[in-house]
């Protein structure tokens, strides 16, 4: 697939600031230089083989709803079953197995506290493991989507360090809102207006709403949305460390503004099984290069002291996006 190629510049190019317009693929039409039909066309294809989830909001973690990012050391010979288990949950968006004794991750979002912990409890209940529990402290790189043609993406926006502040409970059309923009937005010629139909109200309306959560941060990418492993980037390793707690702050910083880092969170350790505070994920196309990335950020950054694990994915079990509603 070539850079210049319409297909490519979709998956490259509008990953973030999508057009939120009446007519948003009009734009993106307009500005590859080919029909509208063209691009609506070239997207559905690239959902249907799986390249992209699909073209939405990815919505910041703890601004909606409730989250928690989950492991489970599970027997090898277990292991489908156990994963089939937790798919189950409507509530799980992500699950995957990983190289380490906790084998596999998920997460699980809710639209409620409540409705996060009675999900937890009934997976805990129905795979008979008890659940490792890592919920977010800060998030310091706030992803702005996943750079395809070799080069840096655009500026990092660093997530601001600031007390914990509780999402304000959704109305009843926010709420519908986020149940349409679930899925995906719609791909015809006026998308927007096809969500407003849904949720009782008019388009303006959606298109201001998305543009205010936009600018609050409570959607933190709103776009084409890709599938890194269906473009080649299939060694994606998650790097976990025990960094001090007085020095987390700087190295997590530090760490989310270099190139190759598409998260990087600060989450709680769980002693003794779990000692690791500061986790990131790198993506690559081979296993050696990803090693030589965490190798020369460890070295660059003066982190060679600090105990760290590497949890290469292995397994994808599950991958959509969150449910929020």
């Amino acid at each position: 697939m070539s850079e210049q190629t319409p297909d490519f510049r979709l998956l490259n190019d509008f990953q973030r600031d999508f057009p939120l317009l009446p007519a948003p693929f009009a734009e993106i039409a307009r500005r590859l230089g080919v029909p509208e039909r063209v691009v609506l066309n070239l997207l559905d294809g690239l959902r249907r083989e799986g390249k992209i989830a699909r073209v939405g909001a990815v919505f910041a973690p703890k601004r909606i709803g409730a989250s928690m990012l989950v492991a489970l050391a599970v027997p090898p010979e277990r292991l489908a079953a156990v994963a089939a288990i937790v798919n189950r949950f409507p509530e799980v968006n992500h699950n995957y197995e990983r190289e380490h004794t906790y084998n596999l991750w998920f997460v699980v979002t809710a639209g409620s506290e409540t409705r996060l912990q009675a999900t937890l409890e009934a997976i805990e209940r129905e795979t008979g493991l008890p659940l490792l529990l890592l919920p977010l402290l800060h998030e310091f790189h706030i992803d702005l989507g996943f750079a395809l043609d070799g080069r840096a993406a655009a500026p990092k926006v660093l997530a601001k360090r600031q007390a914990f502040v509780p999402p304000e409970p959704l109305g009843e059309r926010e709420r519908r809102l986020v149940m349409a923009l679930q899925e995906g937005l719609p791909l015809f010629i006026r998308p927007f207006a096809v969500l407003a139909s849904r949720i009782g109200c008019d388009e303006n309306e959606v298109i201001e709403r998305i543009r205010r959560w936009c600018a609050d941060g409570i959607i933190k990418r709103f776009g084409v949305i890709v599938r890194h492993r269906e473009l080649g980037y299939t060694a994606n390793a998650m790097l976990v460390q025990d960094i001090p707690d007085e020095r987390v702050a700087e190295v997590g910083e530090r760490l989310a503004g270099e190139n190759g880092v598409t998260l990087c969170y600060q989450r709680p350790r769980v002693l003794p099984q779990w000692p690791y505070n500061l986790f990131c994920m790198i993506h690559g196309q081979a296993r050696a290069e990803v090693e030589a990335k965490i190798a020369a950020l460890r070295r660059r950054l003066q982190l060679d002291d600090f105990a760290h694990a590497t949890l290469f994915s292995l397994t994808r079990f599950k991958q959509n996006g969150a449910h929020y509603a």
